[in-house]
């Protein structure tokens, strides 16, 4: 990939992509209508060169923030800082340093990939030598779909389309916004190469998503924000280990009628005759004292496999009592 022009040298490259401070944004009621608080004093710091995922059930206050971040929405109280430049006292740069790829396929059927990607360059003032537009096109798989008219654009190249066109000016910064809501499982796979591609040549991502399997592959430190609130930012492996629970299914070598009573102080079921599922916490129990529980019933061993706790039964936690928690993958995203 080209290097970034907006990039500072490297001596002055910023320790964090993004960087938020207390952001509030306050909508106005009406009638009896009280104001809402979307954001509630926000501080997020987003590392150089990161994956990073922003989650939250609708209404969280996901795309508002993105949208503040965007320049399109005016924030309250708080700071922003998007590659080193404040958006209140250098919007210019800031804006030239983020690129959005939106929920919304919003492009005019009758241009080429071509055109608009020449078109979105001018916008953004680069100068016709500067300009990637083949490169670019090359990068997201679309170099052969260069002069088709957009309208004749499968779903999954649209998506793909609207990263490069995000990509135009080159930012440093890219915000994916439920960039894969409706798209099949196929293309889905197709798009994160993309943007594995894109994030390994330097360009910091940021992820919103409904997916949340999608975002525990990909991202390397994961946001989860309630009710205009961070309730959670870590790395993804150490969010990972928040919740103590672990689930232990032991294949046994005969039938059962009932959960053997060595068993009984444990926290056991049994799905199946000749199968136990033991649930307990490792912080406090030993998976040799399960076994030791089950060969003092006489039982023995054909089979085991443990159960992680993974991001969805963090996020049910984090998020309990949300109106919509975890939104069916099926639906083409949310507000947020």
């Amino acid at each position: 990939m080209v290097a970034h022009p907006a990039t500072p040298t490297a001596v002055s490259l910023p320790a964090h992509a993004v960087e938020i401070r207390g952001l509030t944004k306050v909508y106005k009621g009406s009638g009896r209508t009280g104001p809402k608080h979307a954001l509630k004093g926000i501080d997020l710091a987003i590392p150089r060169g990161s994956l990073f995922g922003l989650l939250g059930p609708n209404g969280a206050g996901k795309s508002t923030l993105i949208n503040i971040m965007a320049g399109l929405v005016n924030k309250t109280a708080g700071q922003v800082v998007i590659w080193g430049a404040d958006i209140d006292a250098d919007p210019r740069q800031a804006r030239s340093s983020i690129g959005v790829v939106p929920q919304e396929l919003n492009m005019d059927p009758f241009f080429t990939p071509r055109e608009m990607l020449e078109l979105q360059a001018g916008l953004y003032g680069v100068p016709k030598a500067e300009r990637r537009t083949d490169a670019l096109l090359e990068a997201v798989g679309l170099a052969d779909k260069a002069n088709a008219y957009a309208r004749t654009l499968s779903g999954g190249m649209k998506r793909r389309l609207m990263v490069a066109k995000a990509m135009v000016h080159t930012p440093p910064v890219l915000v994916l916004d439920e960039p894969t809501a409706g798209v099949d499982i196929e293309l889905r796979r197709l798009l994160w190469e993309h943007v594995r591609t894109l994030n390994r040549a330097g360009t910091t991502v940021l992820l919103t998503t409904h997916y949340l399997q999608e975002a525990e592959e990909l991202c390397d430190t994961i946001a989860i924000i309630n009710h205009g609130d961070v309730v959670a930012c870590e790395p993804t492996r150490t969010l990972l280990r928040r919740i103590d629970a672990k689930a232990l299914t032991i294949l046994v070598d005969r039938d059962l009628d009932a959960v053997p009573a060595s068993l009984a102080a444990m926290t056991a079921e049994l799905p199946e005759p000749r199968r136990l599922v033991v649930r307990y916490q490792p912080s406090r129990q030993r998976v040799d004292a399960i076994l030791a529980a089950v060969a003092q019933a006489g039982l023995g061993v054909v089979d085991l496999t443990t159960e992680e706790s993974d991001l969805e039964d963090i996020f049910l936690q984090l998020t309990a009592g949300a109106h919509d928690a975890v939104p069916q993958p099926a639906a083409g995203g949310g507000g947020g």
